[in-house]
């Protein structure tokens, strides 16, 4: 259930309001020029070792602008304590425009446990065609997070007859294609920012 009170307003304005960061965790910190990502991350650094706990769970439970700044918070700062919120929040899909974040702190995570969330995920959501939620940025995680723990979770996703391409093939909104390189390449570039951030 979304939250919309005084006290989320309040971390709204403290976490996610400043630049107007919510816009831009995702893609566009992707492509900003150097001398406005530099003091971003920084930023975002700063601010992910002075969040607490308590206001993370807080954020989470506000709209998409919360969720997807407390997530970035939470990779930041290496609090995979939240590993099942995400994964909770990202099976849920109640939100839009959070659950690439949320692929995204899971595969920062990079364990098992955060691939095993993925998944779930996927044998969801891939049996879906009609929705188009995250599965491009879920199935790109799941691989980053194979690459990573040198396992092949992705494999019978990926096969001829596997869900993704069935996904692929029968969601009105996809054309082209069924490759999963883009996706990949976008979690990778997230990641090392987060890394980027939690050395800071």
């Amino acid at each position: 259930m979304i939250r919309h009170d005084s006290e989320i307003q309040a971390l709204y304005r403290r976490y996610c309001l400043p630049d107007r960061r919510y816009l831009k965790l995702g893609g566009a910190v992707l492509r900003m020029p150097r001398e406005t990502y530099e003091p971003f991350v920084h930023a975002l650094a700063r601010d992910a070792r002075a969040v607490s706990d308590a206001e993370l769970t807080l954020l989470f439970q506000g709209s998409w602008r919360e969720r997807r700044t407390a997530a970035w918070l939470a990779a930041v700062s290496r609090r995979d304590h939240f590993r099942g919120r995400l994964g909770g929040l990202l099976l849920e899909s109640e939100v839009c425009c959070a659950g690439g974040a949320y692929c995204v702190a899971l595969s920062s995570f990079g364990t098992a446990q955060d691939a095993d969330l993925l998944a779930a995920y996927l044998d969801r959501y891939l049996r879906r065609p009609d929705l188009a939620y995250d599965q491009p940025t879920a199935m790109g995680a799941l691989a980053y997070t194979d690459s990573v723990l040198h396992s092949d979770r992705a494999g019978r996703l990926l096969q001829e007859d596997g869900l993704w391409r069935q996904w692929f093939r029968d969601a009105p909104h996809l054309r082209g294609d069924d490759g999963i390189d883009t996706y990949l390449r976008g979690i990778r570039s997230a990641c090392a920012i987060v890394d980027e951030c939690a050395g800071i």
